[in-house]
């Protein structure tokens, strides 16, 4: 009798099987043992908000996440009030299915910029916007640090570093999403994770770095298929104490969303499970 490994804190980003359905991941993830899923705004939207949460809840998962923010590097003041009011509705979108963080990913520079630090400067004023909606729901807001090279187009927040600093200076409602493939270059990250202890990172993503990538945003790996020091982090997270989720998140237009979502699933378990250990148990008084 094969005895399936302990999945209670591991959960598949959706994006990783991008062709399913909202209903279908739901579904094939539970089949799989996954005990979690990271959603995304356009599949909740596609199933509508209160068929996609009861879905979920109907399944048992559990929802570490909502993908993502609406960018609101914007110069123009109307799209900027715009795209405050868009995330202001994801936010509640959050909260009903569950989530307990929406990720940010609050685009880089606006059109015709040149000025990262003005971009950056707007990202903070938007997020403090946002923040009382935030707390009103019992949402986190998620600041990912991306890689660098995304900074002009996708996202100004480049550093763990840096966003630990803009959590610091926003307060409560604010927290961490920790992804491999965009900081596991960065000689601060271990360091990082210490400085933001157990109770900032909000979830953790896996993921590996191919040699070579041969494209920057769509060619991630899967655990085990890359250079990354997985087993290192893991070890680090259990050394600070962090006992939240882990995510697989994949993107990858050459390989695995060429590959139906069920053997895409059933190998992130495989590979994913000797990384994520059980949730610690708590003794009786």
């Amino acid at each position: 009798m094969t005895t399936r490994p302990d999945l209670s804190r591991f959960a598949i980003n959706q994006i990783t099987t991008r062709d399913w359905t909202l209903a279908q991941a739901v579904d094939g993830y539970a089949r799989a043992g996954v005990r979690g899923i990271g959603a995304w705004v356009q599949y909740v939207d596609d199933a509508g908000t209160a068929s996609a949460a009861r879905h979920i809840r109907d399944a048992g998962l559990f929802v570490p996440c909502l993908c993502t923010t609406a960018w609101v590097n914007l110069a123009d003041p109307a799209a900027y009030r715009a795209a405050l009011a868009e995330n202001r509705r994801r936010l509640d979108m959050a909260a009903e299915i569950g989530a307990k963080t929406l990720v940010v990913v609050p685009g880089g520079l606006a059109t015709g910029e040149r000025d990262l630090a003005a971009a950056r400067r707007r990202v903070a004023e938007a997020l403090a916007e946002l923040l009382p909606t935030a707390r009103s729901a019992g949402v986190a807001l998620g600041l990912e640090p991306l890689h660098p090279m995304y900074a002009a187009d996708r996202s100004c927040l480049s550093t763990f570093a840096q966003c630990l600093d803009l959590c610091e200076m926003l307060g409560a409602g604010t927290g961490i999403v920790a992804d491999l493939y965009h900081c596991w270059w960065d000689p601060n990250f271990v360091a990082g994770l210490e400085r933001a202890g157990p109770d900032r990172i909000l979830t953790f993503h896996l993921c590996d770095w191919l040699v070579p990538t041969r494209d920057v945003y769509q060619d991630r790996g899967m655990v085990g298929d890359g250079v990354i020091d997985i087993a290192g982090y893991r070890a680090m997270l259990d050394r600070i104490g962090y006992d939240g989720p882990f995510e697989i998140e994949i993107f990858s237009k050459l390989d695995w969303w060429l590959r139906d979502g069920a053997e895409t699933t059933r190998i992130a378990v495989e590979r994913c499970a000797p990384f994520v250990p059980p949730r610690p148990q708590v003794k009786a008084a």
